[in-house]
């Protein structure tokens, strides 16, 4: 699991000495650099521990538009959205839970198989920009 840094305090997104671009999710203790995108492959999930001891699940699409969610699969517990298959529906990307298969946005956090329940998702920046969630 990567473990999130400290928040960053200077506008735009961070790049690493070597030029590789940082993907930043904003959390309630303002943006933080979880990974580089080159470390995000189409279809899998990365798990990140943000500063409050919260976790988070980041995804890339194969357009290289990257999302962020809670990783915790509200319908168990477990920790494990991250772990989950990803797909589309309608147009929507989503990642479907590895435990019991429910569906969730990934740029909304709402569940696609029951309205009344979502996970938190996170606003997410690159060096080519922000994408809110």
């Amino acid at each position: 699991m990567t473990t999130a840094t400290a928040p960053r305090t200077r506008t735009g997104a961070a790049t690493t000495a070597a030029g590789t671009t940082m993907v930043e999710i904003r959390c309630p203790q303002g943006w933080v650099a979880v990974c580089t995108l080159d470390d995000l492959i189409p279809g899998r999930g990365v798990a990140a521990l943000l500063p409050d001891g919260t976790q988070a699940a980041l995804f890339v699409d194969r357009a290289g538009q990257p999302y962020a969610i809670a990783n915790r699969d509200p319908f168990t517990g477990a920790q494990v959205l991250s772990r989950g298959l990803t797909g589309s529906a309608d147009g929507r990307p989503f990642v479907a839970s590895p435990l019991l298969k429910q569906r969730f946005d990934l740029a909304s956090g709402s569940c696609l198989d029951d309205p009344a329940v979502s996970v938190p998702a996170y606003r997410v920046r690159t060096g080519s920009g922000e994408r809110a969630s």
